[in-house]
């Protein structure tokens, strides 16, 4: 069975195609889309014989069958085929057109995947021959026995997803978090998919998709296949990884545009937006240079609370998600930094009237140094127009965690704790508490986690008496170093 270190194993060896070449936050784009061109030659293959079985090897009713399929693999444009072919001088070239005739074979699916990706490209892998060594090695990294990607082996794992948290988890500093886009790791994917509770029948966006990971997380949590999904992506090369990441997790039918969310939002019906009923995002951070100076002119009035500060985007994601919610039973959880929670200006005021709206339903404080080359902590927000109450509900997770050498982790045990008290929505000391309106109003509608949750530890009682005593011996021991020590001093003739 292909296990998740395996597969990171040939990534790693495949990486070493690319080093001293290429930046290595610019990896990912080769590596991944070769890791698709070999699932789909292992999922055409596994196709291929499924049928041969059944129609006891009738070559004509094996090609319509794969003809019905919800791919197809032109001939001659499989991962096989390119390895067979590896030692050709313009490989580069040839991996190209194989893309190319894949995804025109495939447009309603795969139009645009690949464009953002050049195997030929001179400036990026060198002049020819040395291009084509690097790409010749890079094929037979992938050709390991090991790498089976056939669906009865892998599974519903997120491979593509694994494969990038691995990938700008060891590579770069900026390699998560570049151009906009933003891996949210799995283990937080599942906390907000989790609290935000998607049902069947749900429509379920993500307005910052990145590779689409925390969409597809959301989607899996319904249950069943019973719901579609919805995103829209900046970066070019991320958006391609997101439509990839849809087709390998068989949700073929997810909706995923290209652009910026703010700017030029793309998920429209009816001259409006798109409404849902879970959306789930982690936007960039402070985003600078958001579109400040087009909001007074947004033709969708997302803005209307207040107009986020030129140098901080976060409450234009935020309002923007908001204002896509379903009337009836929308929800929101949107991953913030924390001082989304507490600023003043613009911002205080735009966070006044979501609660004055009764629309935040509560916040969660995460630990320090969960996300890909963002060290500060990070806290989820939650947004529902049928919310239970009008109080909004505290908790502080963010001392509860597995340390690790280059990145924290939730555990289990603490994401199991935090959807119970979540659900219970009861204080506990230290750890949990139900905030009034009244509470918000005493602090000017502050949210900062701390003025809420009171986490401090009171430090034992000293005992002065045992502090004189020992006051007095360390005293004593220091005259008697004097006398040593001067007598020392004495004896050098100092």
């Amino acid at each position: 069975m292909t296990d998740q270190a395996t597969i990171n194993n040939v990534v790693w060896r495949a990486c070493d195609t690319f080093r001293g070449v290429i930046d290595a936050s610019n990896y990912k784009d080769y590596i991944l889309v070769m890791l698709f061109l070999k699932y789909l030659s292992d999922l055409h293959k596994e196709k291929t014989e499924e049928y041969m079985t059944r129609y006891s090897g009738d070559v004509e009713r094996v090609a319509r069958a794969m003809a019905r399929e919800r791919f197809v693999l032109p001939e001659n444009c499989d991962f096989e085929h390119l390895f067979a072919q590896r030692k050709q001088p313009d490989i580069g070239e040839r991996i190209n057109k194989a893309l190319a005739a894949i995804e025109d074979a495939n447009r309603s699916k795969l139009e645009g995947v690949f464009r953002n990706i050049d195997f030929n490209s001179e400036s990026n892998l060198g002049e020819t021959k040395e291009r084509a060594a690097r790409l010749a090695h890079l094929l037979e990294d992938f050709n390991d026995p090991r790498l089976d990607l056939r669906p009865s082996v892998v599974g519903q794992r997120d491979v593509i997803g694994d494969v990038y948290e691995y990938l700008i988890g060891n590579f770069a500093s900026d390699a998560g978090k570049k151009g906009g886009e933003f891996y949210t790791p799995a283990e937080v994917s599942r906390l907000l998919a989790t609290i935000v509770e998607p049902k069947a029948g749900d429509r379920i966006c993500d307005p910052c998709c990145g590779s689409g990971s925390l969409l597809i997380r959301a989607g899996r949590a319904v249950g069943s296949d019973d719901f579609s999904l919805y995103g829209q992506e900046l970066n070019g090369a991320t958006w391609a990884l997101a439509r990839m990441n849809m087709f390998l997790h068989g949700l073929d039918n997810a909706r995923i545009e290209r652009g910026d969310t703010i700017r030029n939002p793309k998920l429209i019906e009816e001259d409006r937006l798109m409404r849902f009923n879970v959306v789930v995002a982690n936007p960039p951070f402070s985003l600078d240079k958001w579109g400040a100076d087009t909001a007074s002119d947004d033709r969708f009035q997302r803005f209307w609370r207040g107009t986020p500060p030129k140098g901080r985007g976060d409450y234009a994601f935020i309002s923007h998600m908001v204002e896509t919610m379903n009337e009836q039973d929308g929800r929101v959880g949107v991953v913030v930094p924390h001082g989304v929670l507490f600023r003043g200006g613009s911002e205080g005021l735009i966070r006044q009237r979501f609660i004055e709206e009764n629309l935040l339903e509560g916040i969660i404080g995460l630990p320090a140094n969960l996300f890909f080359g963002v060290g500060i902590p990070a806290a989820l927000m939650f947004f529902n127009r049928n919310k239970p109450d009008k109080n909004v509900f505290f908790i502080d997770a963010s001392h509860e965690y597995a340390e690790g050498k280059n990145q924290n982790k939730l555990r289990e045990e603490d994401i199991t704790k935090i959807v119970a008290t979540w659900r219970a929505r009861q204080n506990v000391p230290k750890y949990a508490h139900l905030a009034t309106l009244d509470d918000l109003k005493e602090h000017d509608y502050n949210l900062n986690i701390p003025l809420y949750v009171d986490t401090f530890e009171e430090e034992a009682a000293v005992d002065l008496d045992t502090v004189k005593v020992e006051i007095a011996r360390i005293e004593s021991e220091l005259a008697n170093t004097r006398v040593a020590l001067d007598k020392a001093l004495q004896e050098l003739g100092v």
